[in-house]
């Protein structure tokens, strides 16, 4: 690893909107006194309705964002960022080690029961191919069932998260699967564990449902490990929240995402880059 890097910098987590607070709150979870920095692109919301060069030139200027803020590891919080531009990222920064989102398709086709599996996700992540050589290699032998719930990741994302229009959404994708056969679903958007309540009531006890932030908590803790980049030295870490939408409306839902109120600090886009207003310090120092 770059020497430059320190133990006390921040973990960076960026997604497109609030969906990526699931990783977040399981990183905080896990590894309490590392400073954590979490980035969501609000302007661009949801990555998962734009090209994958779109989405592939958001994550490069946010990674440059983050690293200039001292982060020693980045989390790409967002499913279809990583399909489009996790290889990208890390052919460009090879300094630092970046932790992606997979579809957890690998232990959904190891428990099915049924043979019959369901995955929620973006477009873009089932366009991706990083999805498709996971189903190629894991569940030739299982029925996987797709669905792109449109209009979830906005309701996520103004806070919407057991309203009747995420009832129906969930609905109109799930209940097809069920008629199907499906004992277990795959979360394959950030965004939706926080509705796995909703999700849990319309499939019942019977059908697993697979969260993938606990596992992603883990692969940043042995990363860190194994590079000797953990923050041994803080009673708790500290905690930064930025978005390029609105601060006060993403600041209003984050109570419920996260148990907690936090400052929003704004960022904006000018001529491809990220922009901080508030001239932030660096987080670790």
């Amino acid at each position: 690893m770059d020497g430059l890097l320190n133990p006390r910098g921040p973990i960076g987590i960026f997604d497109s909107g609030v969906g990526g607070l699931s990783v977040f709150n399981a990183v905080r979870q896990l590894l309490p006194n590392e400073h954590l920095i979490y980035l969501a692109d609000q302007a661009h919301v949801p990555y998962g309705l734009r090209s994958l060069g779109q989405v592939r030139g958001f994550s490069e200027s946010i990674t440059r964002y983050l690293l200039a803020g001292g982060a020693k590891l980045i989390v790409v919080a967002c499913n279809t960022a990583s399909a489009a531009a996790l290889r990208h990222l890390r052919n460009v920064f090879p300094q630092i080690s970046f932790v992606g989102m997979e579809p957890a398709v690998k232990p959904a086709a190891e428990h099915t029961q049924s043979g019959v599996v369901g995955v929620l996700a973006t477009p873009a992540t089932f366009q991706g191919e990083l999805y498709a050589s996971v189903v190629e290699r894991f569940a030739n032998e299982v029925s996987v069932l797709q669905d792109t719930c449109p209009g979830l990741v906005m309701e996520i994302d103004n806070g919407n998260l057991d309203t009747r229009a995420v009832q129906d959404i969930l609905a109109r994708a799930l209940l097809p699967m069920l008629a199907q056969g499906i004992d277990t679903v795959v979360l394959g958007c950030t965004h939706f564990p926080f509705v796995i309540p909703t999700i849990e009531r319309i499939v019942g006890p019977r059908v697993r449902v697979i969260d993938p932030s606990p596992a992603i908590a883990r692969q940043v803790e042995r990363l860190l490990k194994s590079q000797g980049m953990l923050n041994i030295n803080e009673a708790s870490g500290y905690a930064r929240i930025l978005t390029t939408g609105e601060p006060e409306k993403m600041a209003g839902v984050l109570p419920r995402l996260i148990g907690e109120s936090i400052k929003v600090h704004h960022l904006y886009w000018d001529g491809g880059g990220l922009w901080d207003e508030e001239r932030l310090p660096p987080i670790g120092d």
